[in-house]
C-alpha cells in the first residue's frame, strides 16, 4: 500500500554526486571540470590533486564521493570507473557594494556556482 520506489536518474552502471554552493564563479569552476571531464577517476584524482587551482580540492572532494556512491550504493567496480559527466551550475549570487567617488556605489558580486559530477562503469578493451 506504500509509495512506488523513486526511478534512479542515473543507468545502472552510473553513481552521481552533486556539491552546491561553491563559492567560486561557474566560469572558473569549468575550467577544472573540463579537466577531468572523459577520463579515468585515478587519473582525475592525480589531476586534481596536483592542480594548482583553488577549487580544485572541492571538484576532488566532489569526485571522490561519486567513487565512494558507485562503490557502496551501486556495487560498481571502482578499477573501472571514468568521469562521465561533470557539468557546473550556477547558484545564488550574493550582492555587495563599495562607496566610490562622488556619491556613487560600487557593486561587488560574489557568484556561487553548482557541480554535478557522474561516474561509469566501463569494460576495459583488451
Amino acid at each position: 500500500m506504500g509509495k512506488d520506489k523513486n526511478p534512479r536518474r542515473v543507468a545502472d552502471n552510473e553513481a552521481m554526486a552533486k556539491l552546491r554552493m561553491l563559492r567560486t564563479s561557474p566560469q572558473k569552476l569549468n575550467l577544472v571540470a573540463q579537466m577531468i571531464r572523459g577520463k579515468s577517476v585515478d587519473k582525475a584524482l592525480a589531476d586534481l590533486t596536483f592542480s594548482k587551482k583553488r577549487i580544485a580540492v572541492d571538484v576532488k572532494k566532489c569526485l571522490q564521493s561519486a567513487i565512494a556512491n558507485a562503490e557502496n550504493n551501486h556495487n560498481l567496480d571502482v578499477d573501472e570507473l571514468v568521469v562521465a559527466e561533470a557539468y557546473v551550475g550556477k547558484n545564488m549570487v550574493m550582492k555587495r557594494g563599495r562607496p566610490r567617488g562622488r556619491g556613487r556605489f560600487g557593486r561587488i558580486l560574489k557568484p556561487f556556482a553548482e557541480l554535478t559530477i557522474t561516474v561509469r562503469q566501463v569494460e576495459e578493451q583488451a
